[in-house]
């Protein structure tokens, strides 16, 4: 289903430039940006996804991961084929990086408002634009954001966090969280790896937090391109600066897409990784894709105040956003 997208400048000669990530593709007649889903065609950008997903699915919230916002809640999950990162370690580069012809036999249909029915039939509490970047079909995810919003639905990005300040401030009325994919702290990481910049996404993880939006970071550390102290010890502290209560997330990696042939990040890498970022004062630490222990503690007296199973919630030991042991408060959504 077509749709003239958001956010672009028409140019000389039915050309046009899009202003929606921080690329800002300049796109010739009858190409595409570096997405891959959005097309000049006769001088009109165009998105190619418009309310063809390629997943929907009711998940855990704690899935996407968020574990302080409106934690053991489902949120519907959606999801369309594209990206504008080319990551050679993706996870989902088999619908973030199909080709059009794989994304048209494996769409369907499904308007903005029968997202928000589907979600309400679910009995969830949000809608998550996730799995893929929900940057790319902004257009998909701010309508069904606006109607999700009337019914009292919350609406939540998993985001490499590339998307240009105007379409970020125009959705914020709508947006209450976002986990941001903080992929590296260094800037040849981002360029050979992902095809981005790190900048774009520091300045965006900032912007985010001032526009109210509720925060949480995930990191996937690979073995031998993210994993040395000194680069964590400068991501930890860069995300202490913006607020040592944002959830951290560390995620490890597994042998997939282009980097199919790289170990698995041992255990030992990963708990060193949560070492550094309790030192640099960050409170809230959760290492993923691994069986343990990922329950959140009270900071002031060390309480267990979310026990979490899995992608589950056991049991909780908050009064309001307080911890039920001291009164300490835990930032998040409650």
């Amino acid at each position: 289903m077509l749709k003239e997208a958001s956010f672009y400048e028409k140019l000389d000669n039915n050309t046009v430039r899009c202003f929606l990530c921080r690329h800002s593709c300049t796109i010739l007649l009858h190409r595409k940006g570096l997405c891959g889903v959005r097309e000049n065609r006769e001088g009109k950008l165009y998105t190619l996804v418009y309310a063809r997903p390629v997943a929907s699915n009711a998940d855990p919230i704690e899935k996407k991961p968020l574990y302080h916002f409106l934690p053991g809640t489902y949120s519907y999950s959606i999801a369309t084929k594209g990206c504008n990162f080319k990551c050679s370690f993706c996870q989902n580069w088999q619908i973030s990086q199909a080709d059009e012809a794989q994304f048209l036999r494996g769409s369907h249909e499904l308007q903005p408002q029968l997202v928000v029915k589907k979600a309400l039939s679910a009995e969830c509490k949000s809608i998550a634009y996730t799995y893929t970047e929900p940057t790319i079909f902004f257009e998909y995810a701010y309508d069904t954001a606006v109607l999700a919003k009337e019914k009292g639905l919350a609406n939540v990005f998993v985001t490499n966090g590339y998307m240009e300040r105007a379409p970020l401030k125009s959705i914020k009325p709508y947006l209450d969280a976002a986990n941001v994919d903080l992929k590296s702290f260094n800037e040849d990481f981002y360029v050979k790896e992902c095809a981005g910049r790190l900048k774009p996404v520091l300045e965006n993880i900032r912007l985010m937090k001032d526009l109210g939006i509720w925060v949480e970071i995930t990191t996937l550390i690979i073995p031998g391109s993210n994993d040395s102290p000194d680069e964590i010890e400068n991501l930890a502290a860069f995300i202490a600066d913006v607020d040592p209560g944002i959830p951290w997330h560390i995620s490890r990696f597994h042998p997939d897409y282009k980097n199919n042939r790289r170990q698995s990040t041992p255990v030992a890498i990963l708990n060193k990784a949560k070492e550094i970022g309790e030192a640099a004062g960050l409170k809230y630490i959760y290492i993923g894709n691994i069986a343990g222990d990922n329950s959140t503690y009270c900071p002031g007296c060390g309480n267990k105040v979310i026990e979490r199973s899995y992608f589950g919630i056991n049991s909780t030991n908050l009064k309001g956003k307080k911890c039920s042991f001291c009164s300490e408060e835990i930032p998040g959504v409650f």
